[in-house]
């Protein structure tokens, strides 16, 4: 489904948070029972740090793809969007010029960035959003930034997101032991859940409010 409108995108956003939610939520019920000997528990809480962390990239990449396809797909000029979309533009038009010792292009650049600000820009949707599959507050503040959106609230939640979420994940991924009861499992669903949800509601008010463009 192509996202041309508001509808797409909540649709969009909805639909994929919803999969995930069941998914780790699933897990989490089965985390919950108490029908596992101690060794088989404590595999299943490293598969569920593991799947957790896969779902939270997962959907920040989604929805901020989506947020990105939504905008490009109202065909705005360079003079219409909001900053943060025109770098995004600009910054792949360099690359092109930069790739290149054609003048044609080098030219094509110039021109564009002094004389055709009025004209639609070709905004670039597909591979934009890079997690590096290493989701740590840093590389979320880019993502937001380049979004235009609000990081404050994720401010507070950079020790969850590097050390409680993704310190675990990689010590996983390495063979590393982890030691993880069910209560610091279950209040890590309910961070990476509620950060999922907040993600959404962020990027459909930005939508809603138009706030991708210059002048709202």
């Amino acid at each position: 489904m192509k996202i041309r409108t508001l509808e797409h995108l909540n649709q969009r956003l909805t639909d994929d948070l919803i999969w995930r939610r069941k998914e780790i939520s699933d897990l989490k019920s089965l985390i919950e029972t108490n029908s596992f000997r101690l060794s088989k528990h404590n595999a299943v809480l490293r598969s569920g740090v593991t799947l957790l962390y896969a779902n939270w990239e997962g959907y920040i990449k989604t929805a901020a793809t989506s947020y990105l396809e939504f905008v490009a797909r109202q065909q705005l000029t360079c003079e219409e969007l909001a900053i943060n979309f025109v770098a995004v533009a600009m910054k792949f038009k360099l690359k092109e010029a930069s790739e290149t010792n054609k003048a044609t292009i080098f030219t094509e650049v110039a021109n564009f960035m002094l004389t055709q600000t009025s004209q639609k820009i070709s905004l670039p949707y597909e591979d934009v959003i890079s997690t590096s599959s290493n989701l740590s507050s840093d590389i979320l503040r880019e993502i937001v930034c380049l979004l235009g959106l609000d990081y404050s609230f994720y401010q507070t939640k950079e020790v969850i997101i590097n050390e409680q979420l993704l310190k675990r994940r990689n010590g996983i991924a390495h063979g590393e032991y982890l030691s993880l009861d069910r209560e610091e499992y279950q209040q890590l669903h309910n961070e990476i859940l509620g950060m999922m949800e907040n993600f959404r509601t962020q990027v459909e008010n930005n939508a809603i409010q138009k706030l991708y463009l210059r002048n709202p």
